[in-house]
């Protein structure tokens, strides 16, 4: 067993997080049992965060105590794994969609640091309750994906925040290929960001990339 970033397990070749509550697994999920603990093994090819770690992603900024908005949680396959990283920490979770919202109600119940939020990530007005935060994530199928993660993060970001970011480029542009959408899309994000690192994630998930990258305001 190794430890490839905090609460992230590497067990036989396969990615796992310990589970809080054993014999609870929300995904029909497999899970490993080592050193009297149980592990629920993350999947790449349902997660592009876990995707991007087995891709080698040499930074993955959430630890125990961290403050995360989560855009675009859904019905919480992701956040289960991280709300165990931040421990005592938060997720905001933002969902536009009311079937995944209420597939997520029922995890939340569970996992009591994520806080389901029933709005559009356009509109960070609609939850302008929320405080500043160290982590903005987002995995959205939107063709303006990186500028609702831009003004998401000049909303709520701390200086010196991280940013993780799930380019889905067929939702973005499905005339460009792949690689010339990452290449636009850091672009964008390069006046308001420091890039800490990309990886594209086949095989994981098709014409995807998953970013890394710290706020410079």
């Amino acid at each position: 067993m190794k430890e490839l970033f905090h609460g992230i397990f590497l067990i036989d070749n396969k990615l796992a997080v310990e589970n809080p509550f054993p014999g609870f697994e929300p995904f029909d999920e497999e899970v490993i049992k080592l050193e009297k603990k149980e592990f629920r093994v993350w999947s790449p090819l349902r997660s592009k965060a876990a995707a991007a770690i087995m891709r080698g992603i040499k930074e993955f900024p959430i630890k125990e105590g961290s403050k995360v908005l989560y855009l675009g949680i859904a019905h919480g396959y992701t956040s289960s794994f991280l709300s165990v990283l931040v421990g005592k920490g938060v997720i905001y979770g933002v969902e536009f969609s009311e079937r995944c919202f209420n597939e997520l109600l029922p995890l939340c119940e569970k996992y009591k640091n994520i806080i389901p939020i029933l709005a559009d990530a356009r509109k960070p007005e609609d939850y302008v309750w929320i405080e500043k935060v160290d982590i903005v994530y987002i995995d959205i199928a939107q063709p303006d994906e990186i500028e609702i993660f831009i003004r998401n993060c000049k909303e709520f970001l701390k200086k010196g925040g991280y940013g993780m970011i799930a380019v889905k480029s067929r939702s973005i542009d499905i005339t460009k290929s792949p690689t010339v959408i990452y290449k636009e899309a850091l672009k964008k994000l390069e006046n308001d960001f420091e890039i800490i690192d990309w990886k594209t994630l086949d095989p994981y998930e098709r014409a995807h990339a998953f970013v890394v990258v710290k706020f410079k305001h």
